[in-house]
């Protein structure tokens, strides 16, 4: 179980991106097509975060053409190039799955100011 341990520790992110629930995020999501690499940009409301460790992910939901999208990331993943906090929300829940019943500005979340 130790040798497990410290496998895990060498490869988690050296700096991880600090971001909480609520926040507007944008994942630089790195797509591979054929042999050519992008980076396609994910911007949307953090609504979850879960586990822990090497297999911590993080769920950002948006709204694109009045369709609702949520894509789950892995933290440490080499997928995710990084994650830019865009601005800070202000909610005392640990889950935010009640934004998906949720249309227009009632779907919005208060910004936080610091």
């Amino acid at each position: 179980m130790d040798a497990l341990k410290m496998i895990s520790d060498s490869s988690l992110k050296a700096e991880a991106p600090q971001f909480n629930i609520g926040d507007t995020v944008k994942v630089h999501v790195k797509i591979q097509e054929g042999d050519k690499s992008r980076i396609q940009i994910f911007e949307g409301t953090v609504i979850a975060k879960k586990h822990g460790g090497i297999s911590e992910t993080f769920t950002v939901r948006r709204v694109a053409h009045g369709c609702g999208i949520e894509r789950v990331f892995p933290l440490h993943s080499p997928v995710v190039d990084k994650v830019e906090v865009v601005r800070s929300g202000k909610v005392r829940r640990a889950k935010l799955y009640y934004l998906r019943d949720r249309v227009g500005k009632a779907a919005k979340v208060k910004e936080q100011i610091r």
